[in-house]
């Protein structure tokens, strides 16, 4: 039998410059599947993403699945794509074995925490405030030149990933400090400025994009300290979620998630196209 894909719907080209494409898969010419392919938005043309792969029931643990994920590279190839992500529900425990099994790693993993009512609090000592404007310039020029090196590091060409930070940060603070569900804090310990937080609110959800603490001040607990005033921030707020993305490999961020109560809800894995 023949596994094959077949297109579903014209090539997409969307605004934010990325293209996407959905296949029925099919064995010899019967449906048995879907998946949905398209461009990283984050990460650039060269990087295609699986947003979603599909077999239907009655045709699971038969190999269709890896014949329409190994057809998906193929067209990546074709787009000119150097490197393909999938994003995984962690609950789907055959689907992560099914990507492993094709030689993907894990590139980051998105994680969540139910909160509950009561807003925790600071270790004595401890305290969060507002950024000040004359904070929030150093800070945002520091946060684009660690968006442009991380992106570097995952090769993305260096104009694109500036071009990127610069889009993206004005997406998301389109008015700085006074952008709508936007909370931008300083960590203080004893009166001393220690770290920085990111919290955005959205409709159902509070999302941490970025907390950072001071060099000097690294392995004192600080970074615990954002975390929990992210977690009052979200309760203050009325949301009972709190979503964050991390990086594999960043090991000091995964164990103080962990600690924390944070679990997987989707994993970000990723192969090189040769």
């Amino acid at each position: 039998m023949t596994t094959t894909l077949r297109p579903a719907e014209p090539l997409q080209q969307h605004a934010d410059g990325t293209r996407s494409r959905r296949y029925q898969v099919c064995v010899n010419g019967r449906p048995v599947g879907g998946i949905h392919l398209s461009t990283h938005p984050a990460l650039g043309p060269a990087v295609a993403r699986i947003l979603d792969l599909r077999i239907d029931e009655p045709d699971r643990r038969r190999g269709r699945g890896t014949v329409a994920a190994l057809a998906a590279e193929e067209v990546a190839r074709g787009w000119g794509c150097r490197q393909i992500e999938a994003l995984v529900p962690a609950d789907a425990g055959a689907a992560v074995r099914l990507i492993t099994a094709l030689g993907y790693a894990e590139r980051s993993r998105g994680m969540e925490k139910q909160l509950g009512t009561t807003a925790p609090g600071l270790p004595a000592g401890s305290r969060g405030r507002p950024m000040t404007e004359a904070e929030y310039g150093p800070w945002i020029v520091r946060g684009k030149a660690a968006y442009v090196r991380s992106r570097a590091d995952r090769g993305v060409p260096a104009d694109r990933a500036r071009a990127k930070a610069e889009e993206d940060y004005a997406r998301l603070l389109p008015q700085g400090l006074a952008t709508p569900d936007v909370l931008l804090s300083v960590l203080e310990h004893e009166g001393t400025p220690v770290g920085t937080l990111w919290v955005a609110i959205t409709a159902d959800r509070a999302y941490v994009y970025d907390f950072e603490v001071d060099e000097r001040f690294r392995g004192r607990g600080h970074g615990r300290s954002l975390m929990l005033l992210a977690e009052a921030q979200a309760v203050s707020a009325g949301r009972h979620v709190l979503g964050l993305n991390v990086f594999a490999g960043n090991t000091p961020a995964e164990r103080l998630y962990e600690s924390l109560g944070y679990r997987p809800v989707i994993h970000a894995f990723y192969k090189e196209l040769f």
